[in-house]
């Protein structure tokens, strides 16, 4: 896919963003054929909203590294999108359900780097990413899917579109994460007082530093790095939930502390 085609392809995916209309797969030729097209798609949709927003790069997320996204895609492995630091919110935060199409919640492990992690220092691995985290945190990803058809999209769409990312709520920064234990412990989500689902935080590749060494391996193969004070969302350890008006939203993990949503 030529730049020209793949700005088209964005300026179609941005459109539909913007005027909230439920998720179409781009016309004929701007769709893209493979995962080097969508990511080609994905970085000028960026560069639209973060000029629409007024904002700057504020992280890098990963989907799909649950088993249990992968299934609901039909994808075989994760991929990588880029956050906005004007999405990034603290716990509590209060959301407008109407503010949204497609609404959903993802419940995962967000760090915060201290140190750069470069291209030219790949290939990472899960003991030299651990170096440069500063912070991790629980988090809701906000997403807006706009009711897309999952299975039809798959990964190449999910991934030219951002993979659907409307913003990140961030619970308390733990600095002393050392002594977590990031492969057998669990996160809990709780909507109204009432826990209805849990995950292990391991859920995702293992461990959530796996994530952050292959977003590191994934970047540095486009010859791109991450900076020190950027955050990385490692994916959900749940399937996706949609919250409606009214509903108040937890999610824990033991160490970690928790994340809040209110929704009305």
């Amino acid at each position: 896919m030529d730049s020209a085609t793949a700005r088209k392809a964005a300026e179609f995916l941005f459109e539909g963003r913007q005027q909230k209309h439920k998720f179409e797969m781009p016309p004929g030729d701007l769709r893209p054929a493979d995962i080097e097209a969508a990511y080609a798609v994905q970085d000028q949709l960026v560069e639209l909203l973060l000029a629409a927003r007024k904002s700057t790069v504020g992280g890098q997320k990963i989907a799909l590294t649950s088993k249990v996204m992968q299934e609901m895609l039909g994808a075989d492995g994760p991929v990588a999108g880029v956050l906005l630091a004007a999405d990034l919110h603290e716990s509590p935060l209060v959301v407008r359900r109407s503010d949204f199409l497609g609404f959903g919640i993802e419940c995962e492990l967000a760090v915060r780097l201290g140190a750069d992690l470069t291209a030219q220092d790949a290939p990472h691995d899960r003991d030299s990413v651990a170096t440069a985290i500063a912070a991790c945190h629980t988090a809701f990803e906000l997403v807006d899917d706009r009711h897309a058809d999952y299975l039809e999209a798959g990964a190449v769409l999910t991934t030219a579109e951002n993979a659907w990312n409307a913003g990140v709520v961030l619970g308390p920064a733990v600095s002393d994460w050392q002594a977590i234990d990031f492969e057998g412990g669990t996160g809990s989500l709780v909507i109204n007082g009432e826990t209805i689902d849990q995950g292990p935080l391991g859920a995702v590749m293992g461990h959530p530093f796996e994530v952050v060494a292959w977003l590191a391996n994934n970047l540095a193969g486009r010859g791109r790095s991450i900076a020190a004070g950027e955050l990385i969302i490692t994916g959900s350890i749940m399937a996706t939930r949609y919250p409606e008006a009214g509903d108040s939203v937890v999610y824990a993990a033991e160490g970690l502390g928790e994340t809040r949503l209110e929704v009305t």
